[in-house]
């Protein structure tokens, strides 16, 4: 932003600079050209008044003498034409009348009209300054005289003003170059700001506040507004992980003390009893389940980097039994070592929360565990069964909280483990997806930033 505003910035700027610098320039030439050319058609009318004695006589001695002192002084050459159109007097020899620059001109005095500069002379041309004036007698036209003056001065001249007007563009330029770094700056520090409070905020960092309040008022203003909308939502977000945790937290006790009674009473019928311990324990794994999802979304603050292949099969060996009981074999697979950066205690319980999945819903059957790198900078865990998997709705609405399957209802679960493990995954600037497998059965995917030190 702060480059587009910059270059926005002097991009106007040249504009308007240049929008006044080339006719300014333009006019300085045509000041100069109408300036010498006024010098020069009264030089010219000068010698047009002593030449028509001169022809008209025929004593041409003391003009010609006049014209090579005026020509020795100044270089400009002076020619006077007789009627006819023959060279009459030249102040030096050599004099070309019929030069493209010059002949029109020489027509046009014979006719009557005095010539000169007919447009601006641009200072890279090297054409002569010529200028025409009729020689007449009772108007009557005998004869024209021509001066011939080099544009040398001229052109020097106008590159000289051209220098120094380009040099003060120049010098305006970098001041305001100067100047605009601090505009620029001033202007943009509010929303380098935002963008900092911003990323806080999704990195979980809530009760970040924009301290430094600078720029526009419209910006200040907005940067206020930000800081409200930031400390509702802390406060928001606090209130609901402190209901949840404490919630969970203040559900354990009483039902742990319920749990002891219950196991210290003779029941009368033991079906009713065992159901009333399996009820208790159900919800104890419920605000056990509470717990953990509320503690899932605060994990961005802290972040490590872990061994994705290990802790794999670290989960893979500690959920074997368990898998081997319920008819599943756990395999692994896939490269080693795999860093990712991800929350801390992230990675394992994703893991968990999969794995446990899998034990519940997949059936007997095969279930591989797979570690691999898709592209630069990404590291894949996938984790795929051969059971009954999830229709299209259930694959979109697995890590809704509490959402469970048409046919999990007689089964233990909390409805949290995929939410769960979502929350972790994207705490750590990844991605959980599920797909169905081939040609049957769940295909979970965590992908996670790597961290390149196993490339």
């Amino acid at each position: 932003m702060r480059a587009r505003l910059l270059a926005t910035y002097l991009s106007l700027l040249t504009l308007a600079l240049l929008g006044l610098d080339v006719p300014l320039a333009v006019t300085l030439v045509a000041r100069d050209a109408q300036s010498m050319f006024i010098d020069r058609a009264a030089d010219t009318a000068r010698f047009a008044s002593l030449a028509e004695p001169a022809l008209r006589t025929g004593r041409v001695e003391a003009l010609a003498a006049e014209l090579r002192s005026y020509d020795a002084m100044f270089g400009i050459a002076v020619a006077v034409i007789a009627r006819d159109g023959h060279l009459a007097i030249a102040s030096r020899p050599g004099l070309d009348l019929a030069n493209p620059a010059v002949s029109p001109l020489v027509q046009a005095a014979l006719s009557g009209r005095r010539a000169g500069i007919a447009a601006v002379p641009w200072p890279w041309g090297d054409d002569p300054l010529v200028v025409a004036e009729p020689v007449s007698a009772n108007g009557d036209v005998t004869g024209a005289v021509l001066t011939i003056s080099p544009r040398g001065s001229l052109s020097a001249a106008a590159w000289r003003q051209w220098a120094i007007l380009a040099a003060a563009t120049a010098v305006v330029l970098l001041a305001a170059l100067a100047s605009a770094q601090p505009l620029v700056n001033w202007v943009t520090r509010p929303v380098r700001d935002l963008d900092d409070g911003a990323r806080a905020l999704a990195a979980g960092r809530f009760g970040d506040q924009i301290t430094r309040v600078t720029g526009p008022p419209e910006l200040r203003s907005l940067v206020a507004s930000f800081n409200v909308m930031s400390e509702r939502v802390a406060t928001l977000v606090e209130r609901q992980r402190s209901f949840a945790s404490y919630a969970s937290h203040q559900l354990r006790a009483p039902l742990a003390t319920l749990r002891l009674r219950a196991d210290n009473l003779v029941p009368s019928d033991v079906e009713d009893h065992r159901l009333l311990v399996e009820e208790i324990d159900r919800l104890a794994r419920l605000c056990d389940a509470l717990l953990a999802y509320a503690r899932a979304e605060a994990t961005a603050a802290s972040v490590e980097d872990v061994d994705a292949a290990c802790m794999a099969d670290v989960r893979v060996a500690a959920w074997g039994p368990v898998a081997d009981r319920a008819g599943i074999r756990l395999t692994r697979s896939g490269r080693s070592p795999a860093m990712v950066r991800v929350a801390v205690r992230a990675l394992d319980q994703a893991l968990d929360a999969l794995l446990s999945n899998v034990v519940h819903f997949a059936g007997p059957g095969e279930v591989r565990v797979t570690v691999d790198r898709p592209g630069p900078g990404w590291v894949d865990i996938d984790v795929i069964d051969a059971g009954p998997g999830l229709p299209a709705e259930g694959l979109a609405r697995a890590a809704e909280p509490f959402w469970r399957g048409p046919d999990a209802d007689e089964i233990d679960g909390s409805g949290l483990g995929v939410t769960i493990a979502t929350a972790l995954v994207r705490a750590s600037g990844g991605r959980l997806d599920l797909m169905p497998a081939r040609p049957h059965g769940l295909h979970a995917r965590i992908r996670l930033p790597s961290t390149g030190d196993d490339a």
